[in-house]
């Protein structure tokens, strides 16, 4: 992974999460419509209102955590060349690297058959790197020997679900989505701590626990295979990062292998 140029000395740095804030404060409504509407009165609502489901466009969201290992530049790996000044002293390809993640996932169904949404916030809670990239503290200055890069992603995803579990026994399901991906910023001209990020993933999910009877938890824990190619907001060829010049475009796929285990309902 690429680390960022340190801030200034005496730079004030806006807090990263401002930068979400509109997207996010979207999906929390989205989640509050998508409650049933019985929990109103029900004389207030017209009988047509909400179909036999109890919801309207957004229908009830599901909790989930994804313990997730990723595998970074999985092709393509990018070169960088280590700068003094205009002289190159040294050259590096990426390395393919196995990075732990864990996920908070709400799903949010809608009533248009195969569409739904996703909200995600993510981080690596044992990634490290070699300076704080918000105060520019290097790990030595601190007396350690990393600094924990476990800075938050938020993912804002439309859901195309192409292969539905019902159609495969329960056993299969797989959908295509469009991420808006919420990340600190990549390229040296961007003008705020975290960027929006164009993401394409393809997700395969098996029930592999489907076998076990029924009322057991374990048959609602998915093994699921994420592809994910980041179309925009990475460093390009030319693109200089501190003492750090990109000579290929910075490596946008990856791969990913998640678990994910159902919080809320538990027994969907």
């Amino acid at each position: 992974m690429e680390h960022q140029p340190s801030a200034p000395t005496g730079t004030r740095i806006e807090n990263p999460i401002k930068s979400g804030r509109v997207s996010i404060s979207v999906l929390a409504v989205m989640v509050l419509v998508a409650f049933p509407a019985q929990a109103q009165p029900a004389q207030s609502q017209p009988a047509q209102s909400q179909d036999a489901d109890g919801c309207f466009f957004f229908c009830s969201p599901a909790l989930k955590i994804e313990p997730t290992f990723t595998v970074e530049h999985l092709f393509n790996r990018h070169r960088v060349a280590e700068m003094d000044g205009d002289v190159q002293v040294g050259l590096e390809r990426a390395e393919r690297e196995v990075i732990f993640e864990t996920v908070v996932v709400v799903d949010i169904p809608t009533q248009i058959p195969r569409v739904g949404f996703s909200l995600e916030a993510i981080f690596a809670p044992f990634a490290t790197t070699d300076e704080n990239p918000f105060t520019g503290a290097s790990a030595e200055a601190l007396g350690r020997s990393s600094v924990r890069d476990n800075v938050p992603e938020i993912e804002l995803e439309l859901n195309l679900e192409w292969l539905r579990g019902e159609d495969t026994g329960g056993w299969v399901g797989s959908h295509f989505d469009i991420v808006d991906k919420i990340s600190t910023s990549e390229r040296p001209q961007d003008a705020s701590a975290y960027t929006h990020k164009l993401n394409f993933e393809l997700d395969t999910g098996v029930n592999i626990f489907k076998w076990l009877p029924d009322g057991n938890w374990l048959r609602n824990v998915e093994l699921e295979g994420s592809l994910d190619y980041v179309a925009t907001g990475l460093p390009r060829a030319g693109d200089r990062i501190g003492n750090q010049l990109y000579l290929d475009d910075a490596s946008p796929w990856s791969f990913s292998l998640v678990f994910v285990l159902p919080l809320a309902p538990l027994f969907p």
